[in-house]
């Protein structure tokens, strides 16, 4: 049975105690409402349907991410000291915008809300692409995920991130340089003043490996016998999957050729420092929207280009899980089908 108490002037306090089902209770302006919610929670109760929102009501989306960080994010994230988490980022901007709101409030026309500011940009955020908001939106269903299924916390509209349309995921970039640029690139990356710079290129173009596995690389995981490169450190690796990366002649002559440093590293530099000198050897090559990445993506083109490596292959030099992924890198140049056809 329940029991409603006027709770000040403008206030009405409701509890509903019954046997099997813990204790609810909620405040209204009016009696009217109060009755009306007492009377159809009770209904619920007695058809067995009922569940409880009351942890919906009272947790905020602020509390939920705070909660995420401690418990969630140490397990499925690896912490960087060195650069800006992405994730990090994706849960800063939803609790800046949102974080006010408790998760019962968070419903389709919100978020919807949020998705449309995000990409038409506000006063105080600029707009952002469409990738970075599909993203953003993923973070909160997997935040209201991790409410459900690890807290036990119901939400009474579900997650309403799978009710809402999401932004396109974007084309996977495809830039290449064309062999002048390239030519023009190489001269300014060894007129740099930072040693490892052309080094660095040609190990990228050469074995596939991402930047932050390039400059985690040491001697030891090296092995010139076997033309082996060995990425053990599950912490530096994106999949966090350690795996062997074949050398190339090529690379094989680059490493032999570069001096040992104090610190085991093969390329002893800065993720920045090599960043900002890329970018000012493209700048003075007259070289535009072309980024440390591309040359990866440079990499798997030509490896794919040469025709006698299968996907698998593909695959297993570049680190990729899916094949599905790894068709983003592997752009043909038109030119070179038009060749082969006669």
């Amino acid at each position: 049975m329940a029991t409603i108490r006027k709770k000040g002037d403008y206030q009405w306090h409701v509890q509903i105690r019954r046997k099997g089902f813990p204790c609810q209770t909620k405040t209204f302006m009016y009696r009217e409402d109060a009755e009306k919610w007492a009377r159809a929670t009770e209904r619920e109760m007695d058809a067995g349907t009922f569940t409880s929102t009351s942890d919906s009501e009272r947790t905020t989306l602020r509390d939920l991410i705070a909660d995420f960080k401690a418990e969630f994010a140490p397990q499925h994230y690896r912490i960087r000291t060195d650069e800006k988490e992405a994730w990090r980022y994706q849960l800063a901007r939803l609790d800046e915008a949102l974080g006010d709101y408790s998760l019962s409030a968070l419903d389709q026309k919100l978020i919807a809300s949020y998705r449309d500011k995000r990409l038409k940009g506000s006063d105080d955020r600029p707009a952002v692409g469409e990738s970075t908001v599909r993203k953003e939106l993923y973070m909160l269903s997997k935040v209201l995920g991790f409410a459900q299924n690890e807290k036990g916390i119901v939400l009474p509209r579900g997650n309403p991130i799978k009710k809402i349309r999401k932004p396109s995921d974007g084309k996977g970039r495809d830039r290449r340089l064309s062999a002048e640029e390239w030519k023009t690139l190489e001269k300014e990356c060894r007129a740099s003043r930072n040693p490892w710079l052309w080094p660095a290129v040609q190990l990228a173009v050469e074995t596939a490996m991402r930047q932050g596995e390039l400059l985690s690389l040491t001697w030891r995981q090296i092995d010139k016998k076997r033309q082996l490169a060995m990425l053990t450190d599950s912490e530096k690796i994106k999949n966090e999957e350690p795996r062997a990366v074949p050398l190339s002649s090529m690379a094989i002559a680059v490493l032999n050729a570069l001096p040992s440093s104090l610190s085991g590293a093969v390329l002893p530099v800065q993720r920045m420092t090599l960043y900002h000198a890329f970018s000012y050897a493209c700048s003075r090559a007259g070289i535009k929207d072309y980024t440390f990445h591309d040359l990866r993506h440079e990499a798997l083109s030509r490896l794919a280009e040469r025709g006698d490596f299968s996907l698998l292959e593909l695959a297993t030099v570049s680190g990729h899980k899916t094949l599905q992924m790894l068709k983003r890198y592997t752009h043909f140049r038109v030119e070179d089908l038009a060749k082969k056809l006669g």
